[in-house]
């Protein structure tokens, strides 16, 4: 489970250099922040960091935003920032359903969903990160040809998730698995820190690719 309170979390955040505060001043102006025209990836509910920040010092050639919600999740990355001060990687804390109000038309390049939470009450379904709510908000973000990639151990979610893209009509399954630990898209794969624990208890782990309709 996520701890959710740490005392003085959100104090470490707000005056991290390595934090964006006021992040809707710059939709549409992500190139000011990081000082050049690379590429944009992004991952919503980051947790402490683990995968992002491995994709960040792997490809210095792109740039990453960390979103969170949860600020005592968001300070073990800051702790793990601070000590590795990876130039192409920034974080914010906030709530994944504002997220097109950060990031202007076509700006992204690639989103990650990594485990995100199940919400596993029917009358929640819109808030589940695969969601075709969710969808049209990262259709407004994602370039043209933008992918979306959600990794989970929750059948359920995925099943869900599928059925969601599949009804989309703007988006296009590239991949899909239900055990990406046993099959050739686990070449590359970063492991994040839920998906370490659940490879490691023998849980299988599904993924899908999706892609923006060109």
């Amino acid at each position: 489970m996520r701890l959710r309170n740490v005392p003085g979390a959100r104090d470490v955040i707000a005056e991290s250099r390595f934090t964006i505060k006021n992040e809707t001043e710059y939709k549409g102006k992500w190139n000011t922040v990081f000082g050049n025209d690379n590429p944009v990836h992004i991952e919503i509910g980051m947790g402490k960091g683990q995968f992002i920040m491995t994709l960040a010092a792997r490809n210095p050639e792109i740039n990453y935003v960390g979103i969170e919600k949860y600020s005592s999740v968001l300070l073990r990355a800051l702790e793990k920032q601070e000590q590795e001060e990876l130039p192409n990687i920034y974080f914010i804390r906030m709530e994944a359903e504002y997220i097109a109000d950060v990031f202007g038309e076509g700006e992204v390049d690639r989103i990650y969903l990594n485990f995100s939470d199940p919400w596993p009450k029917d009358r929640h379904a819109k808030r589940r990160l695969t969601s075709q709510a969710f969808l049209d908000r990262y259709e407004k973000l994602l370039k043209r040809d933008g992918h979306v990639i959600f990794k989970t151990d929750n059948r359920e979610l995925f099943d869900f998730s599928m059925e969601q893209a599949e009804q989309a009509p703007r988006w296009k399954i590239l991949n899909y698995t239900y055990d990406l630990h046993h099959s050739e898209y686990v070449q590359g794969n970063v492991m994040t820190e839920y998906e370490t624990r659940f490879v490691e208890k023998g849980n299988a782990i599904c993924r899908m690719e999706l892609a923006r309709e060109v």
